[in-house]
């Protein structure tokens, strides 16, 4: 059974890039997430399915975290290739965090094709308890 293609616009790519040399489409690999509160973290979970963890680049300026990965395949000599349609390349997502997090202490894990993200609450937005005191003196209201 031969696999074909059939997405026209494929194969305009492809002779796109056979007469100049370049990629008609740029290559895109989704980063899709889920970000949520537990505890005193903010966790964000992203799919990078096949990417070698050596090429996960996360930095972090001002208030802006930005994730940079790539995935790469070639085939074996010898191997010809009927169908290519999963992206290759490097890729990127830009996440805006608030200022109630503490960008320097975040930590990351890499497991299963997923990148795990666990930022911290910054002290000074954690909900905290104000102490009630008492006291015998008298307060005067003006009205």
């Amino acid at each position: 059974m031969a696999l074909m293609r059939s997405d026209p616009f494929r194969e305009l790519d492809r002779l796109a890039q056979q007469m100049w040399g370049t990629q008609g489409r740029p290559a895109v690999m989704p980063m899709p997430l889920d970000a949520y509160r537990r505890g005193d973290n903010f966790v964000v979970d992203v799919d990078l399915p096949g990417v070698d963890p050596e090429s996960i680049d996360i930095s972090v300026e001002r208030d802006v975290l930005t994730i940079k990965a790539e995935r790469s395949w070639s085939p074996e000599e010898g191997v010809e290739v009927t169908l290519a349609e999963r992206p290759q390349g490097s890729f990127s997502r830009q996440l805006f965090l608030g200022q109630n997090l503490d960008s320097d202490h975040i930590q990351a894990n890499y497991d299963k094709g997923v990148l795990t993200l666990t930022i911290p609450v910054a002290e000074k937005a954690k909900a905290r308890k104000v102490e009630v005191t008492t006291g015998g003196g008298q307060r005067a209201i003006n009205a």
